[in-house]
């Protein structure tokens, strides 16, 4: 029972950031796009207290606190507190996640991430020059031509090694499918296989989704971006320590 719940909470939370295809096949067969165009600007943008405050709640106070904090703003993320551990917490929006993510343009999505170093010095880069683009108002094509350009001129880094991001935030919200988030941990990898990491066995708390876009049918796109594999791993509790409410019995 309890696994039933852990695997259906799983593949719910999957929409983050990063990883929102477990719902993207069967969601894609619906001709209805619920958000075919970027929204007004400032529906992706928070007061700046809250999105500090939720940005924090990524992870346990212990690294959090410490933590750097961004916030976005009318010129993109900018740093609002200065932290001292190189961790950076921030607030993640849905073009942050897949191109081909139909909620790619949702403006409620406000998805509490919080990177280790070394996700901070080469995932994080690419989230600066999305949110820079979305906030200068360009289409979802030029902020891909813009990231693949980035890449060839060396603009941008090459993924680090131990790469991760905690998503432990009960306030976060990461898509209209599925209720609430479980908290969970995010790998980014080179891994081209997620089955060399057990990603979907019967029983595994492991799931990984692709990192650029969710459908096959877009490997054309791929072409100029480095290939990345993010893992998802469930945790049962909180950044506050407290139970994940849908783990009870």
């Amino acid at each position: 029972m309890r696994q039933d719940k852990v695997g259906t909470i799983v593949i719910n939370s999957f929409a983050l950031l990063v990883v929102f295809g477990m719902t993207y096949q069967a969601r894609s067969q619906d001709a209805t796009t619920p958000y075919p165009k970027m929204a007004p600007v400032e529906q992706y943008l928070m007061e700046r207290n809250a999105e500090i405050q939720l940005a924090r709640s990524a992870a346990p106070d212990s690294i959090s606190r410490n933590a750097t904090i961004l916030i976005l703003g009318p010129q993109g993320y900018e740093t609002a507190v200065q932290g001292t551990n190189d961790f950076v917490c921030m607030v993640g929006r849905a073009w942050g996640a897949a191109f081909d993510w139909d909620e790619f343009w949702n403006p409620k999505v406000k998805a509490a991430d919080c990177l280790n170093p070394q996700a901070a010095r080469s995932v994080l880069p690419i989230f600066y020059l999305r949110a820079r683009m979305v906030m200068a108002g360009r289409s979802k094509a030029e902020i891909l031509s813009a990231v693949k350009a980035a890449f060839e001129k060396k603009q941008l880094p090459d993924l680090e090694t131990g790469a991760m991001d905690y998503m432990m935030s009960k306030s976060a919200y990461l898509t209209d499918q599925g209720g609430h988030n479980l908290p969970h941990l995010m790998f980014y990898t080179r891994v081209k296989d997620g089955k060399d990491w057990g990603s979907g066995a019967a029983g595994a708390p492991v799931m990984s989704s692709p990192y650029w876009f969710f459908s096959p049918n877009q490997q054309p796109q791929m072409k100029g971006l480095p290939p990345i594999l993010v893992f998802l791993v469930a945790v049962t509790n909180w950044s506050d320590g407290t139970p994940a409410g849908e783990h009870n019995e």
